[in-house]
């Protein structure tokens, strides 16, 4: 298995400061999404399910009513590493089709 590095804290706000709606907390790149409803928040979860399987890297995250609130942090480097940010660009753009989510830092 390929081995997975934690990015350096000036790589990690470098790479931070071009993902959008992204933030860092508690050592997570961290995100918060609002939509409409339930079903519109579990169809966007059960999206970025299908990306997070593809890409075998999954998030921690919660659901409650039409709220999701997503951390990624790489567990097998023992914080954030780029598999991280390929996720999150990957959910960003997956929301970017989606015109009723909305976000809160």
């Amino acid at each position: 298995m390929e081995k997975i590095d934690k990015l350096s804290k000036e790589a990690l706000a470098s790479r931070l400061a071009q993902l959008p709606g992204w933030t860092l907390r508690d050592d997570k790149l961290s995100r918060q999404f609002s939509f409409s409803d339930f079903v519109e928040a579990f169809g966007f979860m059960s999206s970025v399910a299908l990306l997070a399987e593809k890409m075998n890297h999954h998030p921690e995250w919660s659901n409650v009513y039409n709220r999701v609130a997503i951390d990624l942090t790489t567990h097998d480097a023992g914080g954030i590493s780029n598999r991280d940010f390929q996720l999150a660009e990957a959910i960003n753009q997956l929301q970017a089709t989606s015109s009723t989510a909305e976000t809160r830092a």
